[in-house]
């Protein structure tokens, strides 16, 4: 028996629908090419949902004459299958083959219910109807009872309820009719229309996509494939896109897709995968709207490497018409406009970025290598310049150290204004210049800018929203700060170091016990994230806990190491508690380090604050401004009591900075 025979008119899995009568396979409403043959197959699968359906029966009950050719007919039915489906081999999504066995079709199958338009509007419209005398012929009965014709023709739906009506008084007639009309239009929108009528989706995560190669070292091309997704559906101003920090918490994690959707709160997840063999690149990618596990689109992309950013701007492009979103003039053009790279700085800069991402000495110190080795293999690569700018500016910050203030913004404000030339519209460039202008060059109106027009370029770039809050809670404008960051933290809010520092912002504000609960927070996703340790304790000494801040930094030590930083808020508290001999060893110690050093010099002036020896204070805190320390940290509450001093008052002026301003930087 043909097994069409035995299912239901109209399937529906995933975006697809089949229409087992006629032979039709539709993806929200467009038909798509599949020729007999493979269509049987499918139909086939679709009967038996998730079981194994072996290549013998097969055989026995499509190729039942065709021995010596079923292997290739099988094989190239399937492939088929798949082409049409948008599917994978080596990721299925629909169709799996079990090796030497058979094949099973994966997705959930539902059958889509008839719509019998005719007798309902008679019904309606109160009408007694004459029965027929005569049998209707076979097609007319079908169009009675669905009111569509094989191929979906509303005019024959309709016509053919005129005739049945044609014994009606005129006036229920015409009633009838236009009704009956109403009903087969509505029902017809409703039946090829649905997937087009699902509510928008505005909030999405990529999944860490598979490394499919087997080899581990290729992890770095997967994750940048990654990163690179991420990018590109971020500058949607209408999509919220979660970061990679956050996504990838769940690489290699097997946990449920609904339980990942509830925990980045979107409404949506991007899977996939990646195989790189040679120069041949294929992505696999599937859009699933959560927590229904409703699987919209699929396809894979195969191409040269040289043509990965290419094929990255297609996925992007497919997944933005699934959710439904309206692109603009500039993120058509953004889309349309990806170019093929030189394959040797193209991988470089993918390595550049997977070190840049741990964020720790070594790696940083990796990652500016393999971004001057993209330079060096492509001069014109704008990306990799802007990579070198972040490799500096963090290597620059006072949480790494890599290298002095002085050695190190200065080449990340030249990378960064590279990239511009080459690039003006590249959003994260613009973010790198307005770090370096505020961090170092304290050219407030220029940081300014360059930040506003980063986020205009590429609103779904969390760090651009973290480091222009750092910004704004610097020029006293704590409430917009404490804003700013929280959109950074919408958009990752998995970050450690993101909700850290919202903690940080509250607390500047004078909001401790919000400031609490948002370090707690950061504990509860990790006990040994040393900076939630160290900014818990901050908020502890402003509440006068003493003895229980003193445990928050000696534990943040403890996980770290000694850092000027987390050893002079350690010292501070002690000052504060009346262990005054180890505040002042602690000191003394910070004071035997190398000079030119805005950090150090920071931390002892923060010391002596809380040994109450305000002149010494002021005399590390000028130091500090000859080594280019970070202005950011005056806005902390431990600095209160220099705002009334008249150096402190001349150091604002020096920094360009309003001491009346910053003081009501607590919001």
């Amino acid at each position: 028996m043909d097994p069409t025979k035995q299912l239901p008119r109209r399937l529906k899995f995933g975006c697809f629908e089949a229409d087992v009568g006629s032979g039709e396979l539709t993806k929200q409403g467009k038909r798509l090419r599949l020729q007999e043959q493979p269509f049987r197959l499918l139909a086939m699968l679709l009967e038996r949902p998730g079981e194994l359906v072996a290549r013998e029966e097969v055989r026995q009950r499509l190729w039942p004459h065709a021995v010596v050719d079923f292997d290739h007919g099988v094989n190239k039915a399937i492939s088929k299958i798949r082409d049409a489906l948008g599917d994978s081999a080596e990721n299925p999504r629909f169709v799996e083959t079990v090796a030497r066995h058979g094949y099973r079709f994966l997705a959930d199958v539902a059958a889509v219910p008839h719509v019998t338009a005719v007798p309902e509007v008679v019904a309606a419209a109160d009408v007694a109807v004459v029965p027929d005398e005569e049998p209707q012929p076979a097609a007319a009965r079908k169009v009675t009872e669905t009111g569509l014709d094989d191929a979906g023709d509303l005019r024959t739906g309709s016509s053919v309820a005129v005739d049945r009506m044609s014994r009606l008084r005129p006036a229920a007639v015409w009633m009838a009719c236009s009704a009956a009309l109403a009903v087969v239009l509505l029902s017809s929108w409703l039946l090829f229309r649905w997937p087009h009528a699902l509510v928008p989706i505005h909030s999405l995560a990529v999944l860490p996509l598979v490394n499919l190669s087997g080899d581990a070292a290729q992890e770095y091309f997967a994750d940048g494939m990654t990163d690179e997704l991420i990018t590109q559906l971020g500058q949607i101003k209408a999509l919220r896109v979660i970061s990679r920090t956050s996504v990838m918490t769940y690489k290699k994690a097997h946990k449920a897709l609904a339980d990942i959707a509830r925990e980045l709160d979107v409404q949506a997840v991007v899977e996939g995968s990646v195989l790189r063999v040679g120069d041949q690149v294929r992505i696999t990618a599937q859009l699933i709207r959560v927590p229904a596990d409703e699987h919209l689109w699929a396809h894979s992309y195969e191409g040269n490497f040289r043509e990965t950013l290419a094929l990255q701007s297609e996925v992007a492009q497919a997944i933005a018409g699934q959710v439904l979103t309206t692109l603009s003039r500039e993120e058509k053009d953004a889309f349309a406009n990806a170019k093929t790279v030189n394959p040797q700085a193209y991988e470089a800069y993918l390595k550049g970025r997977y070190f840049w991402n741990k964020r720790d000495g070594p790696s940083l110190k990796k990652a500016i290598e393999y971004f001057q080795r993209a330079i060096a293999a492509d001069p014109g690569y704008a990306e990799a310049y802007s990579g070198l700018a972040d490799a500096y500016a963090t290597a620059g910050h006072w949480v790494y150290g890599v290298l002095s203030p002085h050695e190190a913004f200065p080449r990340a404000e030249t990378a960064a204004t590279h990239a511009l030339l080459l690039n003006p519209t590249l959003g994260e460039a613009h973010t790198s210049l307005a770090w370096v202008l505020a961090q170092y060059s304290w050219d407030w109106k220029g940081a300014e800018r360059e930040f506003r027009r980063a986020i205009e370029l590429d609103p779904g770039y969390a760090t651009a929203h973290h480091w222009y809050a750092y910004y704004l809670v610097t020029m006293g404008r704590g409430d917009e700060s404490i804003a700013e960051l929280k959109t950074a933290e919408n958009l990752d809010p998995l970050s450690l170091i993101i909700i850290t520092d919202v903690a940080e912002l509250l607390y500047v504000a004078h909001r401790y016990d919000d400031a609490v609960r948002q370090a707690q927070k950061a504990l509860d996703l990790d006990g040994n994230f040393a900076m939630a340790h160290d900014q818990m304790g901050q908020v502890l000494v402003q509440q006068r806990k003493f003895d229980a801040a003193i445990a928050e930094f000696q534990r943040a030590i403890e996980l770290s190491g000694h850092s000027p930083a987390f050893d002079a808020d350690l010292a501070h508290a002690y000052a504060l508690s009346g262990r005054t001999s180890e505040a002042q060893k602690i000191a003394s110690e910070l004071e035997q380090q190398p000079s030119q050093n805005g950090t150090v010099d920071v931390s002892i002036a923060l010391i002596y604050l809380g040994l109450g020896k305000a002149a010494e204070a002021m005399n590390w805190l000028d130091q500090a401004y000859d080594a280019r320390f970070n202005p950011v940290i005056l806005v902390r509450p431990e600095f209160d009591p220099l705002r009334s001093d008249p150096r402190f008052k001349e150091l604002m002026r020096r920094l360009r900075l309003d001491s009346t301003t910053i003081a009501h930087g607590r919001g």
